[in-house]
């Protein structure tokens, strides 16, 4: 069975994720400790609420090295919600506040425009879209159709600076933002998978066969 270890920063409701994880068959470990982060087969970055907040509860335990030390072991790692966001490399929310900077690029509140009936925070089911022809094939968005329902709930939006690791964008308030991101081995959801019904259930169900993989070719 696939391991994978949810990080437990103190922020953020997990229990829907772990037991998304249980339904597909996999083994989710809510955990800090650092020896049972490192050996496990995956690791979720989960979270919601502020940036600052997040990442000063990675710093107090010292998970910000750790997060490094995993992504550079090239197992699979997924961050949700505020936990994509603290993947680039700053934030705008309630000032200036530095992320984990896996992904190059800032995080800023979601546009809009004056007069329009669209309001802050995006709590809403709303579509993700490829950005580029292929962009989904061979990620954990491969077998989920263009213009699909996920859902949402956020005030602030990441803008990476390359946009190659833009993995998918939505429509809401001044335009398009980008709603996931992938480079290498990472994977970000601006939405919540494990609320997102079947489709959701299937974005993490690629995520375990990935690891699988994985596992499979380094044995």
């Amino acid at each position: 069975m696939i391991k994978v270890a949810v990080l437990d920063y103190g922020i953020g409701n997990v229990r829907s994720i772990t037991n998304a994880l249980n339904s597909i068959g996999a083994e989710p470990i809510l955990t800090s400790d650092s020896e049972l982060i490192l050996s496990a087969d995956a690791l979720i970055l989960p979270g919601v609420g502020a940036f600052a907040k997040g990442m000063q509860n990675l710093k107090d335990r010292n998970l910000v090295g750790l997060i490094h030390q995993f992504v550079n072991s090239g197992k699979p790692f997924l961050g949700i919600c505020l936990g994509m966001q603290m993947l680039l490399d700053e934030s705008e929310e309630f000032g200036l506040n530095e992320g984990l900077g896996l992904i190059k690029g800032k995080v800023v509140k979601l546009p809009l425009k004056l007069g329009n009936e669209e309001k802050l925070p995006h709590v809403s089911w709303n579509e993700i879209l490829p950005p580029s022809h292929g962009r989904w094939n061979n990620t954990l968005l491969e077998s989920t159709a263009p213009s699909s329902d996920v859902y949402f709930i956020h005030s602030y939006v990441a803008l990476p600076a390359d946009q190659s690791d833009v993995l998918s964008h939505t429509f809401y308030g001044d335009g398009y933002f980008c709603s996931a991101v992938q480079k290498d081995n990472i994977t970000g959801f601006q939405f919540h998978p494990e609320k997102s019904g079947v489709l959701g259930l299937k974005m993490l169900s690629e995520f375990i066969e990935s690891t699988r993989k994985i596992n499979y070719e380094s044995n």
